[in-house]
């Protein structure tokens, strides 16, 4: 049966640690460039590039991309040499989450809805077909003046940490770029193993799914229970909320008097902030969230509590959570934590 899963991001506009940035800077001067030509117009320090929770926003490491991209203009294959320096370590919790994933499968299922722990701006779309797996990778939203690079350097990364993965090179099936050929047409060839298409419609690479379904050398369950858990603190922490989404998802917490009423809808939302329904989406979309979203973080943090601290069944939490089917909502929280509500309910009354 095909299945499409979006990415947990809907652009490359979040913020990210500083780890990419510092792995740019470190291949900049290798090649005699310095970190303060690297760091020009992003306010960065050189100390900071050393500070493990380092956090910047993705403007920041897009300018040391344009600053790279400028430096090393005459170097060839620029996106695929330093695609190729992005391994499991780089990504910190988000890397070791991935190690101890069962599968490559799960691996990536995860990575996808925790995007956001990556360094990334192209945006991958994962599609389980019946003969492949395909990844589309979106770079629509990228600046034309560091697009070919940023698609170059992303697919290589993704392709260097799956191998990563699997402990040995990951030959792809198939790779295609929007991207005319390049004169270095076979250094990429060499990353994925398969004569790449260029000049097609859509950026994408695909995997023999059988490939998918084998155990990862370093699968471990517990500690992979406890990475998850980690991403999806580091994720909260920094999907920290101010402006108008702050005062919807106020307004999305429910104040009954047992504290577990339905969140209003979108419409009732905007009558109590007296704008329209379509102002309100307007300047959701322009902070870079929406209704769905908030609610979603809402109801994914009232579920967990209620699953945790009361006895109350999975289908009470689905109605008191507003689902009129108990199978949405277990659907639903699976796509938020990887985990059915009783599953989660089970792990947690383990842990007490």
């Amino acid at each position: 049966m095909e299945r499409v899963q979006d990415p947990g991001i809907r652009d490359w506009n979040f913020p990210r640690g500083i780890a990419s940035v510092a792995l740019m800077v470190g291949y900049a001067a290798e090649h005699g460039v310095s970190a303060g030509r690297m760091l020009a117009g992003t306010g960065l320090s050189e100390s900071l590039l050393r500070d493990p929770d380092g956090q910047i926003d993705a403007h920041i490491e897009l300018a040391v991309v344009r600053n790279l991209v400028r430096e090393l203009a005459d170097r060839p294959a620029l996106g695929v040499e330093v695609g190729r320096r992005y391994r499991i370590t780089t990504f910190g919790i988000f890397g070791f989450a991935c190690v101890s994933s069962p599968t490559l499968g799960e691996a990536i299922s995860f990575a996808l809805r925790y995007l956001e722990l990556s360094f990334t701006f192209c945006l991958p779309v994962g599609e389980w077909r019946a003969g492949e797996f395909v990844a589309w990778v979106h770079d629509e939203l990228i600046p034309a003046d560091v697009r070919q690079f940023l698609v170059e350097r992303d697919v290589t990364a993704m392709h260097q940490v799956m191998s990563d993965l699997l402990g040995r090179h990951l030959p792809l099936a198939r790779a295609e770029f929007r991207f005319a050929e390049p004169a270095y047409a076979d250094r990429l060839e060499e990353v994925t193993g398969v004569r790449p298409r260029f000049g097609q419609p859509r950026n994408l690479f695909a995997i023999e799914p059988a490939v998918l379904d084998q155990p990862l050398p370093q699968a471990n369950e517990q500690t992979w229970a406890m990475c998850l858990a980690q991403c999806r603190e580091l994720v909260d922490r920094r999907r920290a909320r101010t402006g108008i989404a702050a005062e919807v998802r106020e307004r999305l917490v429910p104040g009954g008097a047992d504290g577990f009423t339905a969140p209003p809808g979108i419409d009732s939302v905007a009558r109590d902030l007296n704008m329209s329904t379509r102002t309100l989406r307007r300047h959701l979309d322009a902070a870079g969230t929406s209704y769905r979203a908030l609610l979603d973080e809402v109801r994914r943090a009232l579920a967990e509590e209620m699953l945790t601290a009361t006895p109350l069944s999975v289908s009470d939490v689905a109605i008191r959570l507003g689902y009129a089917e108990s199978s949405t909502f277990i659907y639903a929280f699976k796509r938020w934590t990887g985990a059915t509500p009783a599953a989660y309910r089970r792990e947690r009354a383990v842990r007490r």
